[in-house]
């Protein structure tokens, strides 16, 4: 497969070679080779099928359920964390991270919450959807880092006053964090010399609109995806394969790292 797609890997490597500004938008795919499902659910858990309760899990994992029913949504989003927890970073985390220590300004936009990107060195990080191991107090205010919530009573408490805890991620039905979209678009109005989307089926507005900048400047763009999306017929270059398959090619090819292709 790796031979067909030659071309593809050794120009998308010299423009990575060159670049002095990238972006990474990555999605559950990313986290495929990690051992974590990419399908439905944050981060993805959950296959088209109704919850016990007979309700969609987008109904479990939303706002207003955690308002409502906050052990219900806990439930899930325990279940959620138990799928990520001892997951470890994989090559294609690793190479974003090594593309950013050998010097290349590159940003990473996440939609996952599995902290995965954060664990493998990444430090320019934007976790648009949050991270399911950061907790704040929905009462005082207050902050707390979980490594599991394997083991502790849900919902969880503040340790300082008692209150409830909600998951510093987005919920659905929940609004972006300002903060988040101010610093993508500030970025973007930099502009990047080359963006690619790993492992995402780019259905967000927010996702989708860095490559459409990306294409209308003509910044070079590159899909990594097994399956096609929406985006496909318009990137430059489309690389149909796991994450870390093509990462390992394009940093074995770029001198950047992976000195031999998995």
């Amino acid at each position: 497969m790796l031979s067909n797609l030659e071309p593809e890997l050794s120009a998308i490597a010299a423009h990575l070679r060159r670049a002095q500004r990238v972006l990474f938008i990555t999605g559950a795919g990313i986290s495929a080779d990690s051992g974590l499902p990419t399908y439905r659910g944050i981060n993805g858990l959950y296959d088209g099928q109704a919850t016990e309760e007979g309700l969609d899990i987008e109904d479990m994992l939303s706002g207003e359920m955690l308002r409502q029913r906050p052990d219900l949504t806990w439930k899930y989003l325990a279940q959620i964390e138990a799928a990520c927890h001892g997951a470890a970073p994989n090559d294609a985390h690793r190479a974003l991270s090594m593309i950013e220590a050998n010097g290349t300004y590159s940003l990473v936009l996440t939609q996952n919450i599995d902290g995965l990107h954060h664990a493998a060195g990444s430090q320019n990080l934007i976790e648009i959807h949050g991270n399911l191991r950061r907790l704040r107090c929905l009462q005082c205010g207050g902050r707390e880092t979980v490594d599991t919530l394997i083991g502790r009573p849900l919902p969880p408490v503040c340790h300082h006053c008692g209150a409830l805890m909600r998951p510093e991620v987005v919920l659905f039905g929940e609004r972006l964090d300002e903060r988040n979209l101010e610093r993508l678009y500030s970025e973007i109005a930099e502009g990047f010399d080359l963006v690619l989307s790993i492992g995402t089926t780019s259905t967000f507005p927010y996702i989708v609109e860095p490559v459409a900048w990306a294409i209308r400047a003509g910044v070079p763009t590159v899909e990594i995806n097994p399956q096609e999306t929406q985006i496909s017929p318009y990137v430059r270059y489309r690389l149909p394969l796991r994450a870390a398959e093509a990462m390992r090619a394009l940093l074995a090819r770029s001198a950047l790292g992976f000195d031999e292709v998995g």
